[in-house]
């Protein structure tokens, strides 16, 4: 057999590896294959790949492959983000900033690059790639509105009505911008505005549009309209992202189908893993040591606190195993616990042989620190464990998970169905289509790990 061939064997035997969450033996698997196959671009990569889940030093790894497979951009990307990880930040700005300045319009570079500014401290001009940009790209569309979102993900309005009226200037007002300006009217608060500009959007809705719709009619009132708009979604791929606003507009309506959603009583439970408090300590320990941003990324639910990148569940540190080891185990005695399966509902219809993880990070939240409401709607149950909480909370409900609540900003009048008070070494677990969110607290630290699970089989 070829060494090629042989190394291809060994690439497919790490993907089923993968598969099965054995990132280890993964791991172990794909170093054979670059052994093997040492100039091979794609072994090259997925060598790299690996490391850098595992939480291994990648960036060097990362830098050959690009040499090997110079015309991928995801390579290039993931070295950037391998350097960051490891404490050179400028290396990796500059990585990004030199591939840019020869391509402007790689969106997934100009985002990684604002991202890592930003999350390292540079809240002022973390955008500035996406102005070059279309300073040299006027007519790109996408530059626009990749530069749009940016500043729309941190509720900088001005900022992004400023981008919009900009890009009008040299496009003209197509669908797009209009779509964006229908959005910004209604996260903004500029309601009237908003509802005349959706009205006059005729044709298909994207899945931006709709979810724009629902929030609309949410906000002024309109529950049974968000119910029509959501309830026919719930058979397409955008099923996790509306059946929290189904259940929002059921709740508003007096319909009986809100507690055939969420339960009655609720689908959540309190766990105790059976860490124990010197696994818990040496736990605090090293995750605090995997904090190193300044800033929370722009898209995540966290303020005044970090966030961890990668899975930190499938890393390579014998305690983080140990740890998913039992929170595995006490999620699966949860789901022995779940009512009879309803093949109409969108969590007890799911298969119950198996789980696996579909993302894992942790939370570091300081002072004032809290997590906006949202959902997870890739996730099927989603669970916290609480690492370290600070001695005094302050007054109840400071620091609680909440439950149900809607996102304030729908200026939806819902208690939440629950409010738990955090505990260390406890584990939380709810279904991740329900509202969650958490209150803040006065002082002290709040360290998690929090993860998503789903269904092995279909």
């Amino acid at each position: 057999m070829s060494a090629v061939l042989e190394a291809e064997l060994w690439r497919e035997k790490a993907r089923g590896l993968r598969a099965a969450q054995d990132m280890l033996g993964a791991d172990q698997a794909i170093r054979q294959a670059a052994r093997l196959a040492p100039s091979d671009p794609l072994t090259a990569f997925l060598r790299a790949q690996s490391a850098y889940e595992l939480g291994y030093p990648a960036a060097d790894l990362f830098a050959q492959a690009v040499r090997l497979w110079p015309e991928n951009p995801d390579v290039l990307r993931n070295h950037a983000l391998a350097l960051a990880s490891e404490g050179r930040q400028a290396e990796a700005e500059n990585l990004l900033a030199g591939a840019l300045a020869a391509r402007p319009d790689w969106l997934d570079g100009q985002r990684v690059l604002a991202s890592l500014r930003y999350s390292h401290g540079n809240a002022q001009t973390y955008d500035a790639g996406f102005a070059e940009a279309v300073r040299r790209q006027p007519k790109n569309q996408g530059l626009w509105l990749g530069w749009f979102t940016l500043r729309a993900q941190q509720r900088d309005w001005p900022a992004a009505l400023r981008i919009l009226d900009e890009a009008a200037k040299h496009l003209g007002e197509t669908r797009a911008l209009a779509v964006a300006r229908a959005f910004l009217a209604s996260e903004s608060g500029a309601l009237a505005e908003a509802q005349t500009r959706l009205a006059a959007l005729t044709g298909a809705d994207d899945e931006f549009l709709v979810l724009c719709r629902i929030r609309t009619a949410l906000r002024v009132g309109n529950a049974a309209a968000a119910r029509d708009l959501a309830l026919p979604l719930t058979a397409t791929r955008l099923a996790g992202q509306v059946w929290p606003y189904l259940s929002t507009a059921w709740r508003l309506l007096g319909d009986r189908r809100a507690v055939w959603l969420d339960g009655d009583p609720m689908l959540h439970g309190v766990l105790d893993p059976g860490l124990t408090s010197g696994e818990i300590a040496d736990l605090v320990v090293l995750l605090r040591q995997l904090h190193t941003a300044s800033l929370p990324y722009a898209e995540q639910s966290v303020r005044q606190g970090t966030q961890t990148d990668r899975s930190i569940l499938l890393r390579h540190e014998p305690l983080l195993g140990t740890v998913r080891a039992r929170l595995m185990e006490a999620l699966r005695d949860f789901v022995a616990t779940l009512p009879p399966p309803d093949l109409r509902h969108p969590v007890l219809g799911r298969p119950r042989d198996g789980l696996q993880i579909s993302g894992s990070w942790s939370v570091r939240l300081g002072a004032g620190g809290f997590n906006v409401t949202h959902s997870h709607p890739v996730g099927w149950l989603s669970a916290v464990l609480y690492v370290a909480l600070p001695d005094d909370p302050g007054p109840a409900p400071a620091g609680a998970l909440h439950l149900g609540a809607p996102p304030p900003e729908l200026g939806v009048n819902l208690p939440p169905y629950t409010v738990i008070p955090p505990g260390v070494g406890h584990l939380v677990v709810f279904p991740s289509i329900l509202w969650h969110g958490t209150y803040p607290f006065p002082a002290g630290e709040r360290l998690n790990i929090a993860f998503d699970v789903v269904p092995t089989s279909v």
